[in-house]
């Protein structure tokens, strides 16, 4: 159950998305991440630049997802909306055919994961994203899950490049098994 498809699909929606923690999304939401992967990335320094182009991303990634998921059009989308429009546009497929700002977001996130830029996310790196979100109390399944992440040309790189970074995302979204590496793509998820 703690790795259901529907799990999931909410933990994007609580732990990543939902930055105001009011129970649904609205633009307000991605401004702020907009602001996060700025700092994030720059390691403290949120030059105007970088921020005018992340806010550009989430916005854009707002208006598409707005329009796939805000399914009665008030502002904002429920849990519930993301879950079916997640269903509707990135069950069974490829992250090729994901929507494009979907795709934006997910090179985005990458990027913040990767904190010295070169590329890899190594074990320290992906510990530090997954304390990020959630309370952990014990490293050890933050590091099993980064361990049942990685392929063996991922252990020879010593971690995840973008490519196999978008393949394990397509597979924690877009498939509703729960017996595929990609369902440790964020760690340890909180069962409730």
């Amino acid at each position: 159950m703690k790795y259901s498809w529907e799990n999931r699909v909410d933990f994007v929606v609580r732990h990543m998305y939902d930055i105001d923690n009011n129970g649904y999304l609205d633009q307000k939401d991605f401004e702020c991440m907009a602001l996060r992967a700025c700092i994030i990335e720059g390691k403290g320094d949120c030059s105007t630049g970088r921020l005018t182009e992340y806010l550009h991303i989430m916005r854009s990634l707002w208006e598409e997802i707005s329009e796939l998921a805000d399914f009665d059009k008030d502002g904002r989308i429920t849990t519930a909306e993301f879950r079916e429009a997640v269903k509707r546009t990135c069950m069974q497929k490829k992250y090729d055919d994901f929507p494009q700002a979907m795709k934006a977001f997910i090179e985005t996130n990458f990027k913040m994961m990767d904190l010295n830029g070169d590329g890899v996310i190594t074990k320290d790196e992906f510990r530090y994203n997954c304390i990020t979100r959630i309370a952990i109390e014990d490293i050890e399944p933050v590091d099993e899950a980064f361990d049942n992440l990685l392929s063996d040309d991922d252990r020879k790189r010593g971690g995840l490049t973008l490519s196999r970074y978008k393949e394990l995302y397509s597979l924690f979204l877009g498939h509703p098994e729960d017996n595929h590496e990609g369902i440790y793509l964020f760690g340890p998820l909180p069962s409730d």
